[in-house]
């Protein structure tokens, strides 16, 4: 698989997952092992191996603030340790579209050395503005929808820019969805049937390879895609059944332990459905017993410095922070539909031979 200058040996990216699953431990060896090992940009004002030059301002322990939450050193840092595993194979950083300071993070993330820059969570169509001083950098949006490309397109038409390639994300992933509560359930939507308009709308502005996400889980299921004409996959979810995930050990054994009926959509303060395992923390919220919200990190843009978490109950920096810890109480425990069938955990280079050559 090719993005931009770079070549993949296997056609699978491993999904970015903040706050703190996917950090250098994990995106390394995915890199290491023939993959995309793919960095997430979010909080990472939690991360732990931080070097004695690095301080990072918090308020009851949690990082203050967008410059303290969306750490520059600290994600500098992640990449140094991830190249340590991987050497001078392609990485990636996932920089969420919706976040504050999307802009600065972006050029953090190619200062830190990532080679492709991946976002979702909103249609970013000003994009390539953060990347013209890293031209080498390779540019993928993340879409639930032909019409999206189509605007991201035209927009990026100003940048003399097209997608290096472009992800189509269903309504099975983990985490935020990019439709409504009731389209995630609706048969249009789903992934196998929103791909084959996005490969036909990008052959109208080139060669651009497409990548399927969402509730993709083994060999057969990249297999199907790859033969609807998609260049590869997307795969978040799995890749926490893995020793090498950045995840605590308490947050592996919430996926160890889930039952499918467990994983379901959930409302969040960034105002998108989102998928996770339902824990204490929604019992907590239903009874309002929940960690009282109080906006410390000031996250995301749609949220309103804690406006709208308040009304869905939780924050969600502070809840996927407690998750990254292992806070099995409070913490909010982001999976894909399929998590429930993680039933041990196995390396990453064991698991990416299972996707490759098959079970």
């Amino acid at each position: 698989m090719k993005i931009g200058k770079y070549e993949i040996k296997h056609p699978i990216i491993q999904g970015g997952m903040g706050v703190g699953i996917s950090w250098d431990q994990l995106a390394g060896n995915v890199s290491l092992e023939g993959g995309l090992g793919v960095i997430s940009a979010v909080g990472t004002g939690y991360y732990k191996n931080l070097s004695e030059n690095v301080h990072i301002i918090t308020k009851k322990d949690k990082p203050k603030d967008v410059l303290n939450f969306y750490s520059e050193d600290a994600l500098k840092e992640i990449f140094v340790n991830a190249r340590k595993i991987c050497g001078d194979a392609p990485l990636a950083c996932n920089v969420l579209y919706a976040i504050n300071d999307y802009g600065r993070v972006v050029i953090d993330a190619c200062k830190a050395g990532a080679n492709i820059i991946i976002t979702g969570a909103g249609i970013p169509t000003n994009m390539p503005e953060f990347t013209k001083d890293f031209p080498d950098v390779a540019l993928v949006p993340i879409v639930s929808s032909a019409r999206a490309l189509k605007l991201i397109c035209k927009k990026w038409q100003r940048y003399n820019k097209i997608p290096d390639a472009v992800i189509v994300e269903g309504p099975l992933s983990g985490g935020h969805q990019g439709f409504k509560y009731e389209d995630c359930y609706k048969e249009e939507f789903q992934l196998e049937n929103i791909v084959p308009p996005v490969i036909e709308e990008a052959k109208n502005w080139g060669d651009i390879p497409i990548i399927a996400a969402g509730g993709i889980w083994d060999k057969k299921d990249i297999d199907k895609f790859l033969a609807m004409g998609c260049a590869g996959v997307q795969m978040a979810t799995r890749f926490i059944g893995t020793f090498e995930c950045d995840a605590d050990a308490k947050f592996k054994d919430v996926l160890l332990n889930a039952k499918a009926e467990d994983i379901q959509l959930m409302k969040s303060p960034v105002g998108l459905p989102a998928r996770g395992v339902r824990t204490n923390l929604q019992f907590s919220i239903e009874n309002h017993t929940a960690p009282k919200v109080q906006c410390i990190s000031n996250c995301v843009a749609p949220c309103n410095r804690g406006h709208e978490a308040k009304l869905v109950g939780y924050c969600i920096a502070d809840r996927l922070g407690a998750a990254y810890k292992g806070d099995v109480e409070t913490g909010l425990f982001f999976s894909g539909s399929n998590g429930y069938k993680i039933d041990k955990i196995i390396s990453v280079k064991e698991l990416m031979q299972k996707l490759t050559i098959g079970e």
